[in-house]
């Protein structure tokens, strides 16, 4: 698992203004006919900031005059002026005097006012799921969502029970009690610990407590309760929560710090977590890429399935090579990590006066303008070991010629900064090409930087006898999204290639959760930082977002199946970029999920176990390798063979492989949609074929006359022969309604390819 920490900070600068700026930014003025908003008008002239505030403001009031004609008519538009750190001013203005004011001499950029807010778990928001969002509190409290991990942290305020009753009736679960857990409550119903083998793990306890801090940081992240003004170290101050605060969190402690999670001990969590009645379960654990009969968590999952729970897993962290997603069984539903609109960066300036930018967490403020810069390779004990040094390697370096320095290291082994710090080093700069959409978190001054980067500092550091630099504090920056994380596993599903696997992304990059008090922040020798809330990365934290979504549709429709909930996240997710991720559908499967709008889907593909059954029987599975998943009934698998489909599931996607390097592929896909919208409602098909793919749909309308009607449909995909250089393309079936709009990706993967 990747486990980076985070930081994120956001200041509003409407928080620093007069009261009587608030009142008015949270207004639009109206004169006669025309409509004026609020407007800030930067001013390319900053000498001018030397002077008093009163003669800064007067060339503001010279600008608006000469367009609104008037000093008068100036005084009353002009709003705000900033006087001190930068030239600029805040007005009322119409779209017309918005497009004069910008073409007049000195002037920079004229921006629209926009509000910002103070927020912690930016996640949330940043998928469509506000505070504010609809709520169904009576059910929502009903639900219970299971986590499969290393325990939890019960004296977390994401865990304090204030205002829920007691645990819904259907709760037949129990809380193991230890003399180092403090139990559970009407928030924390469950927590349980499963260790089969009864091996000792040295760096773990006998008990549901989270000494990792993994488990605490998935199940706040899904179901974690309000929590006023959390933060790290001061930093990201504002209200952390999950989907669903009012839910129930049963926890399964599965994962232990030395011995990992073994098969038998995630079964019996699984069967736990069935018997005792969650609703949705989430595993932020490694699946494997073999059979689905025989493991763990497919095994687990399809049982938790034909007991109405549905199980969102992880993805895998083996990105970006294709081929690399785990836990893909049909029934799972299969989380990729995305990244949000922030990163964190620290500025590095350099003693010539050249500033260059890293990747990273470092809360640290420099307590010199410049300190004395080398790297690890000057810094080897001996010539024979510069190649070790380089990667600034515990052992290898001279401390007399550390000590007090920044030291730039090329990246061998994580833990540099401890190893620096060990020596009485200032700060580490880290050289890496790899994962630069994380920033992980220091335990000392330091950052990471690409090799372009790390060119520039060392020709720096070799020009000059006595080279220096400074490591500033981490800033947030804010970068387009959504985007497939680096790390998170690809497609194409290894263990179907009938079937587009990940299923749908959300964040995985710079979560903010709860955190244990039991481990530093980042576990390193030496760290002596702790905090209740830190930032992690992975797809182990997109996975929680998924289930907490999964959670929100169910409290609304607790009566829908897990493929019906699936279905809907799935079909009505935020489509992404294929131009940024080349790798698009096998990257981040249907797109970004959007709670909110999965509410209202207006149809859904819905799957029952024997349409389970049917795929594994279409994939080659004999009838007694399923007897793990049907026990033993009798599989006749040659009568459940659909004679003409190309995947024999009704899955919300379809994917077809080519077949020949020389002929075209033709594919045929029958799906079946059950109405969950209007009882009275049109959906008309709407195709985005790539080129050298042709796609039918029959029929082309789908008329619905009452709500749960289903109607059957035929999508014949034929693909051309494909390069091979070219991996996959992608195309779509949108059935669209006045009011819903129903997604499904179409990919045409090729198997004869280089990847």
């Amino acid at each position: 698992m990747i486990m980076g920490y985070y930081t994120y900070i956001c200041s509003s600068p409407i928080r620093h203004l007069p009261l009587f700026l608030l009142t008015l930014t949270a207004l639009r003025v109206a004169n006669g006919d025309v409509q004026k908003d609020f407007y800030i008008v930067f001013i390319r002239d900053h000498s001018i900031l030397n002077k008093e505030s009163s003669a800064v403001q007067q060339t503001h009031l010279d600008l608006l005059s000469s367009l609104k004609g008037s000093e008068t008519e100036a005084r009353e538009a002009l709003v705000y002026s900033y006087t001190r750190s930068f030239n600029a001013f805040a007005t009322r203005l119409s779209e017309d005097e918005v497009g004069k004011l910008s073409s007049m001499d000195g002037v920079g950029s004229v921006i629209p006012n926009r509000y910002h807010k103070l927020h912690t778990t930016k996640s949330w928001d940043f998928i469509g799921l506000p505070p504010t969002a609809k709520r169904n509190l009576q059910v929502e409290s009903n639900i219970i969502v299971g986590l499969l991990d290393t325990g939890t942290t019960p004296q977390s305020k994401s865990f304090k029970d204030h205002g829920l009753g007691p645990p819904p009736a259907k709760w037949k679960g129990t809380c193991d009690h230890f003399a180092n857990f403090s139990g559970c409550n009407n928030k924390l119903i469950g927590a349980r610990y499963f260790k089969l083998d009864n091996f000792t793990d040295p760096d773990d306890i006998l008990s549901p407590l989270d000494i990792d801090g993994h488990g605490t940081h998935t199940s706040s992240t899904s179901a974690g309760s309000q929590v006023p003004n959390a933060n790290l170290y001061g930093l990201a101050k504002g209200t952390a929560r999950g989907a669903v605060p009012s839910a129930r969190v049963a926890v399964y402690k599965v994962c232990w710090a030395s011995s990992g999670c073994s098969d038998m001990d995630i079964l019996a969590a699984f069967e736990a977590a069935i018997a005792d009645g969650v609703d949705i379960i989430s595993i932020s654990i490694g699946g494997s890429s073999g059979n689905y009969a025989i493991d763990s968590i497919s095994v687990g999952s399809f049982f938790a399935m034909r007991n109405g729970i549905l199980t969102v897993a992880s993805a895998g962290n083996d990105g970006p090579y294709l081929g690399s997603v785990s836990n893909h069984a049909p029934w799972l539903f299969t989380v990729g990590a995305s990244g949000i609109d922030r990163d964190f960066r620290s500025k590095i300036v350099l003693g010539n006066g050249l500033t260059v930018t890293g990747v990273g967490v470092d809360t640290f403020e420099p307590k010199q303008k410049s300190y004395p810069l080398t790297s690890g390779r000057d810094a080897a004990k001996d010539s024979k070991n510069r190649n070790l040094s380089s990667g600034c390697i515990d052992g290898t370096m001279d401390p007399k010629k550390v000590k007090g320095k920044i030291v730039y290291c090329k990246l061998a082994v994580w833990g540099a900064d401890a190893v620096i710090k060990d020596l009485g080093g200032i700060g580490t700069i880290i050289e890496n090409d790899q994962f630069l959409d994380i920033a992980q978190i220091f335990m000392a001054p330091a950052t990471m930087v690409n090799s372009s980067t790390g060119k520039t500092i060392t020709d720096y550091i070799h020009s000059t006898r006595g080279p220096t630099a400074v490591i500033n504090k981490s800033q947030e920056v804010k970068v387009q999204a959504p985007f497939a994380a680096s790390f998170s596993s690809r497609g194409p599903n290894p263990g179907s290639r009938h079937l587009l696997k990940p299923d749908i992304t959300a964040p995985g990059i710079d979560i903010l959760a709860s955190y244990t008090r039991l481990r530093s922040l980042t576990g390193l020798k030496g760290d002596t930082q702790y905090s209740d809330f830190t930032f992690m990365s992975g797809t182990s934290m997109s996975c929680p977002h998924v289930g907490g979504a999964a959670a929100y549709v169910k409290s609304f429709h607790p009566s829908w199946s897990p493929a019906a909930i699936k279905s809907a996240i799935m079909t009505t997710a935020t489509p992404m970029s294929s131009k940024r991720d080349r790798q698009a559908e096998f990257a981040h499967g249907a797109g970004q999920v959007n709670p909110v709008k999965a509410l209202s889907p207006g149809l859904v593909y819905d799957t029952d176990e024997f349409s389970y059954i049917q795929f594994l029987c279409h994939e080659g599975y004999s009838d007694s390798s399923l007897a793990n998943l049907v026990g033993q009934e009798p599989i006749n698998c040659s009568k459940l063979l659909p004679s003409n489909s190309e995947d024999a599931i009704n899955y919300p996607t379809m994917q077809l492989s080519l077949k020949s390097r020389q002929e075209p592929t033709t594919g045929i896909f029958r799906r079946v949609v059950t109405n969950v919208g209007p009882s009275q409602s049109v959906y008309n098909a709407t195709i985005k074929a790539p080129k050298g793919v042709a796609i039918t749909v029959k029929p082309t309308s789908l008329s619905f006359s009452r709500v749960s009607q289903k109607i059957s449909f035929k999508v014949v995909v034929k693909a051309n022969p494909m390069s091979s250089a070219v991996v996959m393309l992608s195309g779509s079936l949108v059935w669209k309604s006045p009011g819903h709009t129903v997604r499904s990706p179409i990919v045409i993967f090729n198997p004869m390819a280089r990847y």
